[in-house]
């Protein structure tokens, strides 16, 4: 906001990759067990993911309805929440005291359905805002997400040793190319964010808060158990922002579709690191440790 020079640099092309080697990561972290685990518990995975892609579009659309915001502004937040589940969910889960090997499942089942699902369900919602390219927006996220994370199973099974040397970068690199993507975002829009102010901010925090709190509730509705709770809760106020951020820059004209992706990217980290802050002061069953 301040520099934007520092960043902008950072654009086109180069975004597309960075995304693609932080999916390239996701693959190279992912165990067989983790799919056999979903067939062990296919209510609580059929849920998690439904509501991924229930609550967080449909509330976006509401939300860009309802505030004052830029149309643009009001397509990017739908398009953060047709998006699958950030792997920075599986740190929160963790931190929550709730179901790690869950949310692996839901964000790696949310990540591989994202490739029909983020181009349909935008089309679907943002087409009644602007121009959607459907088929643009599959072929984009069967490169940078289906493509990168099918070849990191297949390097995890075939070149063991190189999957070895690498994984323990992979959080690393992950952390620092999603951090420049949103950043080169928010340096090119500065001007933009500046001007929409506490409206913009206001309607992206309550899309994660809304999506944190419908998904504790309903997954508790569907009789789920508290750490199960506190995981669906997470998968679904958390989104892979950075994805929405690619897909905006490469398909829509407007740079301010972009802005609500990158600033979810800070917005639900912030937002799901207190919520799990709070719930870790609580047991697994929600009553307060001693």
């Amino acid at each position: 906001m301040t520099n934007p020079p520092a960043v902008t640099w950072f654009t086109g092309r180069a975004i597309t990759v960075a995304l693609a080697v932080t999916m390239l990561g996701m693959g190279l972290t992912l165990e067989t067990s983790d799919f056999v685990d979903a067939l062990r518990r296919p209510k609580q995975v059929a849920v998690g993911v439904a509501l991924q892609y229930s609550i967080m579009p449909l509330t976006a659309l509401l939300i860009g309805r309802v505030f004052p915001v830029h149309p643009s502004i009001a397509v990017g937040l739908v398009l953060v929440g047709c998006c699958p589940g950030g792997t920075a969910s599986n740190l929160v889960t963790y931190l929550a005291n709730a179901n790690v090997a869950l949310s692996v499942v839901l964000t790696t089942a949310s990540t591989f359905m994202a490739t029909a699902m983020t181009p349909l369900m935008t089309k679907t919602l943002a087409g009644t805002l602007v121009p959607v390219d459907a088929a643009g927006l599959f072929a984009s996220t069967v490169q940078v997400v289906l493509m990168p994370v099918l070849s990191g199973l297949l390097l995890k099974k075939f070149a063991p040793a190189f999957v070895a040397l690498a994984s323990p970068f992979c959080p690393l690199v992950a952390v620092g190319t999603v951090a420049l993507i949103c950043a080169s975002i928010i340096g090119q829009s500065s001007a933009a964010i500046t001007a929409a102010g506490g409206t913009l901010l206001a309607a992206v925090a309550c899309l994660h808060l809304a999506g944190f709190f419908l998904g504790y509730h309903v997954a508790g509705a569907f009789g789920f158990e508290e750490r199960d709770r506190r995981t669906v809760s997470v998968e679904v106020g958390m989104q892979n922002s950075a994805l929405g951020v690619v897909l905006a820059t490469a398909h829509f004209a407007d740079p301010l579709v972009a802005v609500p992706c990158a600033i979810s990217a800070t917005a639900h980290s912030c937002i799901g690191s207190a919520i799990a802050g709070a719930w870790r002061a609580f047991g697994s069953d929600g009553e307060k440790t001693k």
